[in-house]
């Protein structure tokens, strides 16, 4: 995942070798987002409290393990690809996010790397553009794969909320539903049974590992909007060059401009509709000032060859099972 207010794939052309080996910095920082995962996990499970015991947190470890798993995933795909086209590129830096009452909180921001030299050519531009959205997205479906395979039995959300077969339950309050994708929802038909107790979109947050799954697909399919120097971008700048990419990426941030206002309008005139985020026109307010519209100009006229248009192609397949219009609905 990409820390959304620096650019991944912006280079240096100096630094010191010195400076390229903090790895106690990795370390403190990897450490740091361990915990806030953590608390993050065990309140998606029970709840935001101001009194969580040291003892309590035990029930976050499965969600911090699953979220540092798909992000360390995503993020070593991009490292590994930049050595073997030998750029200069950093360990992944893990963005720790504290737990504030009142706001959705996945205990991260993701992580990053930076890439301290240019990026000589397209197929390298691919490669290591394609790679982390393609191991972070094989992480996450095996993460919900698990977790439809191994539900627990309803007795599992009656732990959490006692009330839930009652016929009150939820009335006093807002509901928050995470929206459903097209992978999503074919996986969970393909991996399980009639004989299951499936958790709605509503109570999903529970169940950490489709929770972090479902997180997995949401990231991945934010990061392979074609805009810029978000991942997509350097697909589609790979795949299909300069001036196609910066159209492409134009219709795609109009596409976000509509989903977010689509959100706000139903949001405040509570339309009967599930098409719209406003949280999508933060995303290209963001896309558009910081990380920008148009990628920036690789020397580098060669095509790609058969085999990486392919998988380019793919992992558009991949951005449309993946992307969610209203990732989440608060009702």
């Amino acid at each position: 995942m990409r820390n959304i207010f620096k650019r991944r794939l912006g280079y240096q052309s100096e630094f010191s070798e010195k400076e390229s080996q903090k790895y106690w910095l990795h370390i403190l920082l990897f450490l740091a987002t361990l915990f806030t995962t953590t608390v993050a996990g065990h309140e998606w499970i029970r709840g935001f409290s101001n009194r969580t015991e040291f003892t309590d947190l035990i029930d976050g470890f499965p969600y911090s393990f699953s979220i540092l798993f798909v992000l360390g995933t995503h993020e070593f795909g991009h490292y590994f690809a930049a050595k073997i086209h030998k750029v200069k590129a950093t360990l992944p830096y893990f963005i720790p996010f504290p737990s504030l009452l009142g706001f959705l909180n996945f205990g991260t921001l993701g992580a990053v790397i930076k890439i301290k030299s240019p990026i000589p050519t397209k197929k390298a531009l691919f490669d290591i553009g394609v790679a982390g959205p393609i191991a972070g997205f094989i992480a996450s479906v095996i993460l919900i794969i698990y977790g439809f395979t191994h539900l627990p039995a309803k007795e599992y959300l009656l732990q959490i909320h006692p009330d839930y077969n009652l016929p009150t339950y939820g009335k006093d309050g807002l509901a928050l539903v995470f929206g459903d994708s097209l992978l999503f929802s074919f996986l969970r038909e393909v991996f399980t049974s009639s004989k299951d107790f499936i958790p709605p979109m509503s109570e999903i947050y529970h169940y950490p590992y489709l929770c972090v799954g479902w997180f997995g697909f949401f990231v991945t399919a934010m990061n392979l909007i074609p805009v810029g120097q978000l991942d997509g971008g350097h697909i589609v700048y790979a795949l299909f060059g300069e001036k196609k990419q910066y159209a492409i990426s134009s219709v795609a941030l109009i596409f976000l401009i509509v989903f977010g206002v689509l959100g706000i309008l139903i949001s405040y005139l509570a339309l009967p509709l599930n098409v719209g985020w406003t949280g999508w026109l933060l995303w290209a307010v963001i896309l558009f000032f910081i990380v920008k519209v148009k990628h920036p100009p690789i020397n580098d006229d060669t095509p790609l060859d058969r085999r990486r248009k392919i998988i380019g192609y793919l992992t558009i397949v991949m951005f449309v099972v993946c992307f969610i219009p209203a990732p989440f609905i608060i009702f």
